[in-house]
């Protein structure tokens, strides 16, 4: 661990932080699992209110920093294609 103060507590603040973004990330990556389950199971409805969830969840990571704007918008657009491409 760091000598300077200030670096002990830059050391626990980007661990903190990395929990954090963790469990964001976390959660989106289980919010696409449901939307895509969903296309796989082949019922529209619950896959557009699915992906509703989903679209939240990605645009609030983002929101917080956890995403860039460019890699949340590839998400939404990739689930968002698998969804309207269902019959």
């Amino acid at each position: 661990m760091a000598n300077i103060k200030s670096a002990k507590k830059r050391v626990l603040v980007a661990a903190r932080n990395e929990e954090k973004n963790k469990s964001v990330r976390s959660s989106v990556k289980t919010s696409i699992k449901k939307v895509l389950a969903a296309v796989e199971s082949g019922d529209k409805a619950d896959a557009q209110a699915k992906l509703q969830d989903a679209t939240k969840t990605i645009d609030m990571a983002c929101q917080k920093g956890v995403y860039h704007k460019n890699n949340a918008s590839r998400k939404v657009s990739r689930i968002s294609s698998a969804v309207s491409s269902m019959k």
